[in-house]
C-alpha cells in the first residue's frame, strides 16, 4: 500500500504539486488566494472525466480541500479576499466533493469529511445571510446575496453527487435557522434548496427524526399564514404539494396537525398565479379528509395555526436576542475577570506595604540598638545604671504621653457628637424664644384702664385720717415711702445688670465651644491657631505657664510620690500640687477673659 501510494503521489498532477508546495510554504493569509487557482485547474477545456477524477484525487490526497474546508470556517470580513473569495472556494470544495471516490479509508471521507463540509458551508451562509440582512447599501446587498447564491448552489451540488448527504443537510440546525428567516431573497433561496432536497431524495422527510420534520413543515405553514407575498406562497405551495405527492405518509400529517391549511389556502391564495398547483395541493388534502378526517380535527384548526404562528415567533425572538445576551454574558464575564484583577493587585500592594513596614520597623529597632550600644560604650561603667534609669524613664514619658494624647482625642471625638447636639439644642431653643417673643409683641394690647376713682366714703375716711395724722408722722411716712422707691430701684437696676452679664456669658461660651469644635488637630496646627488660644494678658498668661509648669512637674513625679492616687483619674491633680482654681478666679479662652 504505501508503494502504491508513494507511485501514485509520484505520477500526480505538477500543478497540482506546485500549488499545494505554495500553500505549504506561504503564510495564512495568503492561502485563500492561492486555493482560488484550483477552480483553474477544475475547469481546464482538455481534461476528460478520468482525468478530471485523479486531479480531485490528486488535491484530496494532497490535503488541498482539507484547506478549503478549514477557511470557510474563518470571519472572511479580516482577509484578503472577502467574502467573494469565501463564496469561490464553496464552489471548489463542492467541486473537489462531487465525482470523487476515495478507495482508502473511505469512511473517513464519507462519514466526517463530507458532514464536516456541509456544516462550514451552512455557517458560511448563516454569516452571509446576517450581513445581508445588516447591510443597507443596495451595491452591497446585490453582492452578498450572488455570494449566498453561490454557496447554497454548492450546497446543492454536493448533496446532488453523495444523496447520503441530503438528510445531513435537512437535521443540520444551521438550515433550519437559515429557513426561519423573514427575508423574502434569501427565504427564497432556502426553499428552493429545500425543493432539490426532496426532488434528489423524496424519502428524505420519513429518514429524519420527527422533531425536524415538524420544525420544517411549521415553518412552511408559518410563511403561508404570515405574509402576502406570492412568490413566498408559490414556493411553500410546491414544497408541500412534492411533500404530499411523494410520501403519502405526510399528507395525514399535514390533515391532522394543520387543521386549518385547506382554509388558508383556499381564501388567501387563490388567484396568485399558482392555483393549478394550489388546486393539486387542496385536492390531496380533501381526499385524505374525507378518507378519515372527522369533526374534531376541525375544531382544533384555530390551535395548530396559532401554535405554528407561535413557534415561529418564538424562535424568531430567541435567534434575534441571543447576540445579546452573548454580549451581556461577555460583558458580565470580562467585569469579574477585572474585579479579580483588582482584588489580586490591591493584595499584592498590601502585602508589599506590610513587608516594606516590616523592613522599616527592623531596620529602625537595629538603628536604635547600634545608637544605644554606641552610647553605652561612650558612658563610664559607674554612670551606666543612672543612663539605663533615664532612658527607662524617657521611654515611660513618651509611652504615657501618646497614651494620654490618644485617650484625650478619643474622649474628644466622642464629645464631639453630644456638642454638636447641645449647640443645635440651644439654636434651636433661641429661635423658638424669638419666635414667641414676637409672638407676644404681634398680640393687641389691652386698653389700658385707670385706677378706679374713690368713692365718696372713702374719700371722707382718708381726709379724717390725715386730719387726725400730725406732721412729724406725714414726714416719717414719706421718707419710708422714698426708701421703698430707691430700693425697688436699684434692685431692678441691679436685675437688668445681671441678665446683660448671663446673655454676655450664654455668646461668651457659645463662641468658645465654636473655637473648640472648629480647632484643628495636633499634626494640623499652625502659629495663627495657637494666637487664638493666648491670652494679651501678662498676668493671666503668667499665671497659666506657672499652672502648666505644675502639672508637668506632677506628671514627672516617681511612683511612690503618686501611692494613693490609683483610684483618682489621670486628668484631675491634687490641690497640693496645682491650685490655680484658687488663685485664678478667671478662664480664658479664645482671646476673652470670662468672669
Amino acid at each position: 500500500m504505501a508503494k502504491a501510494l508513494s507511485a501514485r503521489l509520484a505520477a500526480a498532477d505538477p500543478r497540482v504539486l506546485a500549488l499545494a508546495a505554495q500553500v505549504t510554504e506561504s503564510r495564512e493569509q495568503d492561502i485563500p488566494l492561492l486555493l482560488l487557482k484550483l477552480k483553474g485547474i477544475l475547469h481546464s477545456a482538455s481534461l476528460g472525466y478520468e482525468e478530471s477524477k485523479k486531479i480531485k484525487q490528486d488535491i484530496y490526497d494532497y490535503d488541498l480541500t482539507q484547506y478549503c474546508m478549514l477557511i470557510l470556517r474563518q470571519d472572511h470580513s479580516r482577509l484578503r479576499g472577502g467574502w467573494a473569495t469565501a463564496a469561490q472556494l464553496a464552489e471548489i470544495l463542492s467541486h473537489c466533493c462531487v465525482g470523487l471516490e476515495v478507495k482508502e479509508v473511505p469512511e473517513e471521507f464519507y462519514k466526517k469529511f463530507l458532514p464536516s463540509a456541509i456544516d462550514n458551508l451552512l455557517v458560511l451562509g448563516r454569516r452571509l445571510q446576517a450581513r445581508f440582512i445588516r447591510v443597507i447599501k443596495d451595491e452591497e446587498k446585490q453582492d452578498f446575496l450572488r455570494w449566498f447564491q453561490t454557496v447554497t448552489d454548492a450546497i446543492c451540488w454536493l448533496f446532488g453527487g453523495h444523496i447520503q448527504l441530503a438528510a445531513c443537510v435537512l437535521q443540520n440546525d444551521h438550515f433550519l435557522q437559515l429557513l426561519i428567516t423573514d427575508d423574502v431573497e434569501t427565504a427564497i433561496i432556502m426553499m428552493s434548496v429545500l425543493h432539490n432536497i426532496l426532488r434528489v431524495n423524496s424519502s428524505v422527510l420519513l429518514q429524519v427524526d420527527e422533531e425536524t420534520l415538524h420544525s420544517v413543515l411549521d415553518e412552511l405553514v408559518y410563511k403561508l399564514s404570515s405574509t402576502t407575498n406570492p412568490v413566498i406562497g408559490n414556493a411553500a405551495t410546491k414544497l408541500l404539494l412534492l411533500v404530499a405527492k411523494f410520501c403519502k405518509q405526510l399528507v395525514k400529517l399535514l390533515t391532522a396537525r394543520y387543521k386549518g391549511l385547506k382554509g388558508l389556502l383556499s381564501k388567501q391564495w387563490t388567484g396568485k398565479g399558482f392555483d393549478r398547483d394550489l388546486s393539486q395541493l387542496l385536492d390531496l388534502l380533501y381526499l385524505e379528509q374525507s378518507n378519515g378526517k372527522g369533526e374534531m380535527q376541525r375544531q382544533h384548526q384555530a390551535a395548530c395555526k396559532i401554535q405554528a404562528m407561535w413557534r415561529g415567533f418564538q424562535t424568531r425572538r430567541r435567534l434575534k436576542k441571543l447576540p445579546q445576551a452573548v454580549t451581556t454574558l461577555q460583558r458580565s464575564f470580562r467585569a469579574k475577570r477585572e474585579q479579580e484583577l483588582q482584588h489580586l493587585k490591591k493584595q499584592k500592594e498590601d502585602e508589599a506595604l506590610k513587608l516594606q513596614m516590616r523592613l522599616q520597623r527592623q531596620k529602625a529597632m537595629r538603628v536604635f540598638h547600634e545608637r544605644q550600644l554606641a552610647s553605652l560604650e561612650i558612658i563610664h561603667a559607674s554612670q551606666v545604671n543612672k543612663y539605663m534609669e533615664e532612658m527607662e524613664g524617657k521611654s515611660a514619658l513618651t509611652i504615657q504621653r501618646f497614651w494620654r494624647g490618644y485617650r484625650a482625642r478619643r474622649n474628644f471625638h466622642q464629645q464631639r457628637q453630644s456638642l454638636k447636639e447641645y449647640k443645635a439644642a440651644v439654636i434651636i431653643q433661641r429661635a423658638a424664644c424669638k419666635f414667641l417673643e414676637k409672638r407676644r409683641r404681634r398680640r393687641a394690647l389691652s386698653p389700658w384702664k385707670g385706677p378706679k376713682g374713690l368713692t365718696d366714703e372713702q374719700r371722707l375716711a382718708l381726709q379724717q385720717k390725715a386730719s387726725q395724722m400730725s406732721e412729724e408722722m406725714s414726714k416719717e411716712l414719706h421718707m419710708q415711702a422714698q426708701e421703698k422707691l430707691a430700693q425697688f430701684l436699684l434692685r431692678s437696676r441691679l436685675d437688668q445688670r445681671a441678665a446683660q452679664r448671663r446673655e454676655t456669658l450664654l455668646a461668651q461660651v457659645n463662641t468658645d465651644v465654636e473655637l473648640l469644635m472648629n480647632a484643628p488637630g495636633l499634626a494640623e496646627t499652625t502659629e495663627k491657631d495657637l494666637d487664638v488660644f493666648m491670652s494679651r494678658s501678662i498676668p493671666v498668661a503668667a499665671k497659666a505657664r506657672q499652672s502648666h509648669n505644675t502639672m508637668l512637674k506632677y506628671t514627672r513625679w516617681p511612683w511612690w510620690k503618686k501611692l494613693g492616687d490609683e483610684f483618682v483619674e489621670d486628668d484631675v491633680i491634687p490641690d497640693d500640687a496645682l491650685n490655680a482654681e484658687a488663685e485664678l478666679e478667671t478662664l480664658f479662652i479664645g482671646g476673652r477673659k470670662s468672669l
